[in-house]
Parts: C-alpha cells; structure tokens; sequence
C-alpha cells in the first residue's frame, strides 16, 4: 500500500544537521559496478545489448506446421523476440520447431541475440560491411541477421547431432537451477558421498587442524566433541560426525559444503555445455523461491551469480503460486524485491527473468502462503510484472507460457493466450513493452540504479540464523528474509531507492556508492567487516544496524562489544545485552508496543536520539569522521515485513534517511522505480490500487526537458498527473538537459 506519509519525516528535529549532497551530484561509482562481473562474455553482452522478450511455446495436440507458423507470426507481430523454450509433441522433434521459428525471425532460445557468433572486426569485413558503422546498425543490418540465422541453424543441428550421439540433451541444456540435492536434501542432510567430501572441504578450508579446532569453537566450555579438540585431520575424519549440537560453525561449514559443491556441479555443467557450444550462453539460478531461506537449501546464489561471470547469465524462477508463499503471497512490491535481489547479487552481469509467469493460476504451487489460492493476471498485473523486473535492472525475460497445457497438471494455467488459443489483452500488452524493450535495447543496458540505500546481506549471516533454527525454532531461518523485506518495503513505499550489497562488494570498493548503508538483522557480524565499515563512515557515509545486530561473529562466538572494542569506537556505544518486547514484557516507543529483540544500550560518545517509553536508550547517533552511525535497539526493518506498518515504517525511515537527502522523483499516489542513464532516466509507476489514479509526480531533483510514455511514445507533460490504471503500470521516459 502506498504510503499516506509524506516526506516531512526527513526534516524532523532529531534527524542529524549534516546534509549529504543531493543525489544527482553523488559519485554512485557506476565503473566500479560495472566491474564487478566483468569479463569478455559480458563485455559481449553489454555490446550487444540483447534485451530478449521471450514466451514458452507448448504445442498442442493436432497443431502443425501452419498452426506452428501462425503462432510464431503472431509473436512476432505482438513486439516478442524469442522462445524461452518449446514443448513439442511426441511425434514432433525439437529441432523442427527450432528451424521453422528462425524461418519466422524468431530466435529459438532465451537468449535472443545474446548467443549470436560474436560481432568482430572480421565478421563485418566478411560479411561485407563498412568497418566504421556503429554496432547498433550492424545488429539491425539484412546482412548480419542473415548471417546470425545461418549461425544459429547450425547450432540447431550441432545439438541434434548432440542428441544422435549421446541418447540425451544434458550437455545441450544451458541452464541450471539453484536447488540440487546432490551431496544431500536441506538441513544437515549430508549423503554417504557427502559427508566424505565434507572432510575434504573443510581441510581445504582451514588448513591445518588448529585453525579448524579455533574455528569450530573446541576451545569453548561444552562444546569440544567428545570433550576433546580434534588432534589431527584423521581424528576429525573419525569424529566429527559425533559434533556437540550445540556448537554452530560445523553447521554453518555443512551448509557452506553443500552450496559451495552447487556452485562446483554447476561449472562441471558449463564446461559440459561449452565442448558443444562455447559461445551460446548459460543460465543459472532459477527454481528456488528467493523468500525461501536459501542457506537452509545449501545454496549460495553470490556464488551462482559469480561462476556466470564467465559464461552467461543469472536469474530467478518468479511464478506466483510458487514464489510467493512466505511473503503470504503478495506481489507487487515484492516482484521488485526479487528482481532487485538477483540483479544486485551479480553487479555488472548480465540478469534477467528467464523463468516468469505468463497468465493466471489458480491450481498447483508451494503447499504454505494462503489455502484456496489464484490470481488474476490480466493485462495491468503483465504490465506491473514485467516493468518491475526491467525497473530493477533485468535486461529481458522468458515468459511461462504463451500457451497453455492441453493435459495433466498446470493444464489450462499460467498462459498468455487462452484456452481456446485466442490473442488476450495481457498478450497484446507484454507485446507492447517487448517492443519498447527492442527500441530502447542500448539505452536500457546503459542505465544504472542510483541507490541511495544499500541493503546489506551476508550468507553467514542467514547460515547463523539457519544454525540456530535448526535445533530451536524454525521460523528463525526467516528473519533475515523477512527484515530485508520490511526495510525494502519501507523505501518502496517512500521511493528510496536502494541496491542488495554484499560483503564483497563492500571489500570491492563500492562502500561509498550508497549515502546509507543500512544493517538489517545481522545476527552474526563479520568482524572483518567493521575496519571496512569504518572507513565507510569516516568517508561520510551513514551506517544504520538495527535488532539483534551484531550478537555474534560468523563463528557463532559473541562479537566483541564492550568498552575499547572496534565496535564501541564504531558505534559509540557499548551494547551490553539483549532483552525481548512482547511475551513477558513490552517494550513501546511514543506508546507504540514494539515485538521481538531489543537492544540494552549504553551510550560512550554517541548521542541517544530516541528513547524507549521507559527512558532507556532506544535510537543513539555517533559521528565519526565525515559520517554518522545510527544504532536501532528493537527491530525495525522486521516490524515493516507485513504490509500497512505505516507507524513502523516511519519510525524506521526517520532514523534512517539523513536530513536533506532527496529523491529524485516521487509521488503520493503511485509507487516510483528509477533506473538512471546518460541521457534520460527510466521511470517505472505502479498503481497498487484496485481503482484508477492519477499520479502526480514530484520532480525534486534532475532537470528534465521532456517525458514520453515509453510504451506508447506519447508525449506526457510534466506539470500534469500520469493516469495509471488499476493494478497497472506505466513506463516512463525523461529526457535529460
């Protein structure tokens, strides 16, 4: 629900004097970003710039080749660029559908151009054209489309072959999903295989047995196995299976293996993959609900993101009845949510939605979220759906399906024609945006999120909460879900914009490209991480940690918080313990009762801000250097998980955004995604309502000379309402001076 709150909270008394510069003269280091992934393969795509909309074809009984044809002619008319994939028949092989779509001029895989033979100098030599003409015209040019289909028709009788010689299509697949169970299901569930390879990984980890004693915690009361340090790797390959339960690292390190052999199956894949076809890209990532607690899977999707640096792209599986049953199966907001999550795990790579939902649900999905489950998605959902994926940063997608299945389960379900095979409205709408996606293909691959948040996730962080879920309560491997999503709702609400960041990311030099970096539910607090926080601080940027943060180190040992500590220079506090609000006593702000952990503060340099309703420190401010630290002792981030938390919402994003910071474009009536580019900035409004609004903007910061609808191409003007349907959306383009 879009907030009724207007920005007046920013310009409260208890906010700090110190104005950070307005967002448009920030540095965002949008270079160091884009190195984050960068390699050749995606050098190529950023050159390229494929932007495919893609569909799922499922070919139904009785259909043939005019049928075939006709279905991909009107794809093709509708705005869309390619298959994400094709579900022949029994009597039909693959490959005969695969040549009749590239007869068509459609691509037969979810890449689109992304898996063209690479444009070099000698290919336009070879295929006779001018050597200065700009790659944009050189993709456009009759020439080098001929030459690609003739490029891709071998690459369909490459794998037919493939297919003769084998008896399969596992090294043709190209694509991988986050969740496999090789070496063991979720949990602790380790197969014979497994656990043998866990003694491997962990003296590969650690070294010498010394360092695995100190990290697994032997030398703490109670915790030793069978009472006694490991004396050597055989001891440990004898003992460890017989683990105190109560000692977490180990549980971390099993969860750690089993994601870190995930992410080592999935290159054997690639390189499977490549000795078939070394310049066709892969995929990865899919197939696992990213509301789902993902250490808990054994799956690290960082990692997934870093072994597609070389070879392809990442992406998310995102299908509403699915996808959505932690989050009690609400979309909007939290389709931007997901998209953001895998975009800003792989900065600089390329991301896109290659596994998405099509049409309406109503059968089928996860067995949690809401009994008697369906959704409406009709041409405003399509729209809401497919812009926020492009407003997050995703440089295509792969809808499922464009027809539907005839039989069996998902019969009749998910599809962007009917059930009697008939162009709908949502059809012609994604078609619309395919088409704007195609005409702005080089401008979208050029734009960047400007955040003025940074999100903060670790994965020893949510291993922590796994660890200590496993043997106490289950609901606790959520929490750090669900304080990501409560912050991000918040932003959402008041139009913030804001980026996931990663500890890497921090150590890669992008501290300084978020004017906040905000700490949500980090448990275990890598101490490594504070020298880096630090210096972020001291360059002036705003650090804010909320509850229970920094309970533990990453080897489940309390982290180090008293008087002297890194942590109280830091902070300017000591945080002696923890309390709880809501079972046995409440806790309140301003009469407000507050649930969950709550921080016993004692302020050394920093300024206490806010008070709990019994006097003790509840908000404190420490400066330091040219930045500020703000240290929230309840839970704010989780309290904003549920939607309409307007009071936590406000209370979060007080203590929060620093005064004077602005947002560049926002509105009362709609919500506001920006992607910012050279020469004009992307907008993306979405309507929430089940009622049509008119959304007036508010232009607080770029000047802009012109704004269009970027779907339709009309000229909107700026001092007038945007009319957005309901449950719509609407892409917007503004030029810049």
């Amino acid at each position: 629900m879009k907030k009724e709150l207007v920005f007046g909270y920013l310009f409260l008394g208890f906010l700090l004097s110190d104005r950070l510069e307005a967002q448009q003269d920030h540095d965002f280091l949008h270079d160091v970003y884009d190195s984050r992934h960068q390699s050749p393969a995606q050098q190529r795509y950023r050159d390229l710039a494929p932007v495919p909309a893609g569909v799922v074809y499922i070919q139904r009984p009785g259909e043939g080749e005019a049928e075939i044809r006709w279905h991909f002619r009107t794809m093709k008319e509708l705005g869309f660029t390619n298959l994400k994939q094709i579900m022949p028949l029994p009597d039909w092989s693959l490959e005969q559908i695969q040549l009749i779509a590239l007869e068509e001029g459609l691509i037969p895989w979810w890449y689109a151009e992304g898996g063209w033979d690479p444009i070099s100098p000698e290919l336009i030599q070879k295929i006779g054209l001018p050597a200065g003409m700009e790659l944009s015209e050189v993709r456009r040019h009759p020439k080098m489309i001929a030459y690609q289909t003739d490029y891709l028709k071998k690459r369909v009788q490459t794998y037919a072959e493939e297919v003769r010689q084998s008896g399969h299509r596992e090294h043709i697949r190209g694509s991988s999903s986050a969740y496999d169970p090789i070496v063991g299901e979720r949990g602790l569930d380790l197969s014979d295989l497994g656990k043998k390879l866990f003694v491997s990984w962990a003296r590969e980890q650690y070294q010498t047995i010394d360092q695995l004693n100190l990290a697994h915690n032997q030398h703490h009361h109670g915790l030793a196995t069978g009472g006694q340090p490991y004396t050597s790797w055989e001891d440990f390959e004898k003992r460890w299976q017989a683990y105190n339960h109560r000692e977490l690292r180990i549980v971390r390190d099993i969860l750690r293996f089993k994601a870190d052999y995930g992410v080592s199956a999935l290159k054997e894949k690639v390189r499977s993959f490549q000795k078939v076809d070394v310049n066709a890209p892969y995929r990865a990532g899919g197939e696992l609900g990213l509301f789902r607690p993902h250490a808990y899977f054994g799956v690290n999707f960082p990692g997934i993101a870093e072994a597609m640096r070389d070879v392809g792209s990442f992406y998310p599986s995102i299908h509403f009845t699915w996808h959505f049953d932690q989050v009690r199966d609400e979309l909007g907001p939290t389709v931007y949510m997901q998209a953001s999550y895998i975009q800003d795990m792989f900065k600089g790579g390329w991301s896109g939605g290659w596994e998405t939902t099509g049409g309406p649900q109503q059968f089928g999905g996860e067995k949690f979220g809401q009994n008697n489950k369906g959704f409406t998605v009709d041409a405003p959902e399509m729209e809401q759906f497919t812009l926020s994926m492009l407003a997050a940063g995703f440089k295509g997608w792969g809808l499922w399906s464009w027809s539907v299945r005839t039989a069996g389960a998902e019969v009749g379900e998910y599809a962007l024609l009917d059930h009697q095979n008939n162009v709908t409205e949502r059809a012609v709408a994604v078609g619309k945006i395919a088409k704007a996606m195609q005409k702005y293909r080089e401008e979208i691959w050029s734009l960047h999120k400007e955040p003025q948040v940074g999100v903060f996730f670790d994965w020893d962080n949510e291993a922590m909460w796994t660890a200590l879920s496993l043997k106490g309560q289950d609901s606790l491997r959520y929490r750090p879900m669900e304080a990501r999503v409560g912050l991000t709702r918040a932003l959402i609400n008041a139009d913030i914009p804001f980026e996931f960041v990663t500890k890497q990311d921090l150590e890669a030099g992008l501290a300084q490209r978020y004017p906040v970096i905000y700490l949500p539910a980090v448990l275990a607090l890598d101490k490594s991480m504070v020298p880096v926080l630090i210096r972020y601080v001291s360059n002036g940027g705003r650090l804010v940690m909320d509850m229970p943060g920094a309970w533990m180190d990453t080897y489940s040992a309390l982290f180090p918080r008293g008087m002297g500590s890194d942590f109280a220079d830091l902070f300017g506090v000591v945080l002696r313990e923890y309390q709880f609000s809501g079972i046995n006593r409440d806790w309140s702000i301003q009469g407000a009762l507050l649930t969950g952990s709550i921080g016993d503060i004692q302020p050394v340099s920093a300024e206490v801000v806010q008070r709990f309703d019994n006097g003790k420190a509840a908000v404190t401010v420490n400066k330091k250097g040219h930045g500020a630290v703000v240290l929230i002792g309840y839970e704010a981030a989780r309290a904003c998980f549920r939607p309409r938390q307007d009071l936590a919402e406000e209370r979060l994003l007080r203590a929060v955004m620093p005064e004077g910071m602005k947002v560049p474009v926002s509105s009362e009536q709609a919500i506001v995604y920006r992607l910012a580019g050279p020469e004009s900035d992307h907008y993306f409004l979405l309507n929430e309502q089940a009622e049509t609004i008119q959304a007036r903007l508010d232009i607080a910061g770029p000047n802009y000379t012109a704004m269009e609808d970027a779907v339709s191409g009309e000229t909107l003007p700026m001092d007038a309402p945007v009319t957005i349907e309901a449950h719509g959306a609407r892409w917007i383009r503004m030029q810049k001076d």
